[in-house]
């Protein structure tokens, strides 16, 4: 618990660093001269507020995401970027720009969201016929799996002249966040709570479908619960920000080295790991090349990269 506490304070103080971090000049001195009626109180209401806003929710909501994947295929290196599932939701997305484009952006996303989940399970129908003996081979279909439906969307991109929409969604990026554009980033936190009330049945369905099916759970409704917040999570984040990489396989992972696999216990600290891991990487983003900025998905596609590898080669080959 005290660690828990210390991880929350860290997480704070970098939500209020990050409201002062940027071209624009919001200091306390120019908003207590200026008040919030000058620009400073203005930048900061209208920007800075509400993308440090968008930092914490896209990242609980993704690294909780990738915990609930990880619960229901049973395997530590899956996230919805090695699934097939963000480049799914890309795909919806795609495909109701271009049939419906007057839609509400309310509406794409839940198209966004069936195309994810669908998507997922096909990864889902194609690891059942596909004998795995390794642990690595089932992220590996994943990502098969993500280039061929990526493919699909470039190709469709590509022939419509909607490639730089797509590679927009395909890259993270915070910059254009302003009041008024992340707040279905809030249906992400719903997603959260929800596998918050349904963490003892992920662990459950975490150890099988006999073991759970004994213990007088529905192990095809605990599937397809955790399919859901996953494509919806997905989907939100994609609309509202786009994809960002290996988020939701490393914080799970790292957590899970520290408190163990209860997911009950492990849900808070995922979340607050991932709220805090991408306000770290965006703050990096913003000061690296001051006053231009690296989109996040750049620098969380490093340091992803990076633990990644660590998990990897620490891994016993075989491992489950």
């Amino acid at each position: 618990m005290p660690a828990l506490i210390a991880g929350t304070i860290i997480t704070i103080a970098l939500a209020i660093v990050s409201l002062f971090v940027g071209v624009s000049d919001v200091s306390l001195t120019s908003l207590l001269s200026g008040g919030f009626d000058g620009r400073p109180g203005e930048v900061l209401l209208i920007s800075r507020i509400p993308r440090t806003l968008a930092l914490i929710l896209a990242g609980a909501a993704m690294a909780i995401s990738g915990l609930v994947m990880q619960m229901v295929v049973r395997n530590r290196f899956v996230e919805p970027g090695t699934t097939g599932t963000s480049e799914s939701a890309a795909l919806g997305f795609l495909v109701v720009t271009l049939v419906a484009p007057g839609w509400p952006l309310m509406a794409k996303m839940v198209v966004a969201a069936l195309f994810a989940l669908g998507g997922t399970a096909l990864f889902l129908r194609v690891l059942r016929a596909v004998p795995l003996r390794d642990v690595l081979l089932v992220p590996l279909v994943g990502i098969m799996l993500g280039g061929i439906v990526g493919s699909i969307s470039a190709f469709i991109a590509y022939r419509t002249n909607l490639m730089g929409s797509l590679l927009a969604w395909n890259m993270g990026d915070f910059s254009g966040v302003i009041r008024g554009r992340y707040e279905l980033l809030w249906i992400g936190l719903v997603g959260c709570v929800i596998a918050y009330i349904a963490a003892d049945r992920f662990t459950v369905a975490g150890m099988g479908k006999d073991f759970t099916t004994n213990l007088g759970l529905n192990y095809r409704r605990v599937m397809f619960l955790g399919l859901v917040i996953v494509s919806v999570v997905s989907a939100v984040v994609l609309v509202s920000v786009g994809s960002i990489p290996f988020l939701g396989l490393i914080v799970p992972n790292l957590v899970s080295m520290l408190v163990g696999d209860n997911m009950r216990r492990t849900v808070p600290w995922v979340a607050i790991g991932g709220a805090g891991m991408v306000l770290a990487c965006d703050i990096v983003g913003r000061l690296i090349r001051y006053p231009y900025e690296i989109p996040i998905s750049v620098v969380m596609g490093v340091v992803g990269a990076v633990l990644f590898l660590y998990l990897l080669l620490r891994t016993p080959r075989g491992a489950k």
